[in-house]
């Protein structure tokens, strides 16, 4: 990697064009790399008001993050994966989605380009809106919901209150009624031929296909997460809950003779 100071001097439009990460860190400070491919990073930088020593920090930040295994995962309690699928929702919401939102409605298309560019911002914002629909009940409905059964097993309910938890929305219905949202993506995926573009294809429009090509292989792994380590998990937690449940009311059933 080149020194900081030679990297100030490099014209925003080389630094994306070296590694793509660099346009999502310049839009976590407010700047679209679209809107400055000539200019260096310092000018850039002066004009936005943003150090770029702690930009670039952020950069080589970036690129040693590293998401855990399924495996790793799985090794965690339930309540863990939660607060970890949590945070990747934050994340989607509120740096992802908006930085390809960013891009999609703030590009100028160039020659070739134009209906392309045009049919995504009509689905995209479906998709968006969407999505963020299928966290929100997630979150409300299944997320809720193991935190009752942990609530449940730790004896905070009286037993007819924890029957009526346990009679509401179990596990298996909420597993088989889970959306995996692709659709939207498939027709992003499909007007976008697969994410394939010509060599000599606009700088802008190559980073979009590689971030929305990114998105989809985070939601898959997502969906992964959530079908074969969440639920499951959730399943054993209600199968102990109601065990703890039909133990206390056998304890409590004295039959007089």
């Amino acid at each position: 990697m080149q020194s900081r100071k030679a990297i100030e001097k490099t014209s925003v439009g080389d630094l994306v064009s070296e590694n793509y990460v660099f346009a999502a860190v310049l839009h976590y400070f407010g700047i679209s790399f679209y809107q400055y491919p000539s200019d260096s990073l310092e000018k850039v930088c002066q004009k936005h008001k943003v150090n770029p020593r702690q930009l670039i920090a952020q950069l080589e930040s970036w690129a040693l993050q590293k998401d855990p295994s399924l495996e790793e995962l799985y090794l965690n309690p339930i309540e863990l994966l939660v607060a970890y699928l949590k945070k990747k929702h934050y994340y989607f919401v509120r740096q992802e989605l908006p930085f390809l939102s960013n891009m999609i409605s703030g590009i100028v298309p160039e020659p070739g380009y134009e209906a392309l560019l045009g049919d995504l911002r009509i689905l995209f914002p479906l998709f968006v809106e969407d999505f963020i629909h299928h966290i929100h009940e997630e979150e409300s409905r299944l997320f809720n919901r193991i935190t009752l059964l942990q609530d449940i097993e730790a004896g905070e309910f009286r037993i007819q209150d924890a029957l009526k938890i346990l009679e509401q929305e179990p596990i298996h219905y909420l597993a088989e009624h889970h959306e995996i949202h692709d659709d939207e993506m498939e027709g992003i995926r499909r007007l976008t031929q697969n994410y394939v573009l010509s060599d000599d294809a606009p700088l802008t429009m190559k980073v979009l296909y590689h971030e929305l090509q990114n998105f989809e292989k985070e939601l898959s792994i997502h969906a992964r997460i959530e079908d074969e380590l969440l639920f499951p998990k959730a399943v054993e937690l209600e199968k102990e809950a109601l065990r703890k449940i039909r133990k206390q009311i056998q304890t409590n059933w004295c039959p007089e003779y």
